[in-house]
């Protein structure tokens, strides 16, 4: 049963993410990601990040206990088209390997035509999946499913 907002929602402000080994976790945003540190609570072993500018989203990080299971937990950072179409190479550079989102290794964004949106997908040292997504201004395409940004662009020109 539908019911009226109470607090209508704008936007992500926080995501948490649960890691094994803290340090290689910020070592890994901070360093491979280039996420700003925003605070490390060691007494606490968690460690949060700023996203965009201090104050706009944030990221936290906490270290779980030792246990024989594990979690995996999923992520998407929106990210501007241009930086989208680099993020292959520079992931590969950074000697993460970026996926579509069957997790097959790729070297291009996928459209998720139903939205639409573009995506690249990887994994942390963690495995939690982690997703640089960007909103396209096109029309809701959603019977093309999923396919490669080629794809979608050849799609694009033919259908003019």
């Amino acid at each position: 049963m539908a019911t009226e907002n109470l607090i209508p929602i704008a936007d992500l402000f926080e995501a948490h993410l649960t890691v094994s080994e803290l340090d290689r976790a910020v070592a890994f945003y901070r360093d491979q990601l280039s996420l700003p540190l925003a605070r490390i609570l060691p007494e606490r072993k968690v460690a949060f990040f700023w996203i965009g500018a201090p104050g706009k989203a944030m990221l936290g990080l906490w270290e779980a206990g030792t246990m024989p299971m594990s979690m995996s937990l999923h992520v998407a950072f929106q990210v501007a088209l241009s930086d989208l179409h680099e993020a292959p190479a520079r992931l590969q550079k950074a000697g993460v390997q970026p996926r579509d989102l069957a997790g097959l290794p790729t070297d291009e964004p996928v459209v998720l035509a139903w939205m639409p949106a573009a995506a690249v997908y990887f994994r942390d040292p963690d495995n939690n999946l982690l997703e640089f997504i960007t909103m396209l201004p096109d029309p809701p395409r959603p019977d093309l499913g999923v396919l490669p940004w080629s794809d979608w662009i050849r799609r694009k020109t033919t259908a003019v």
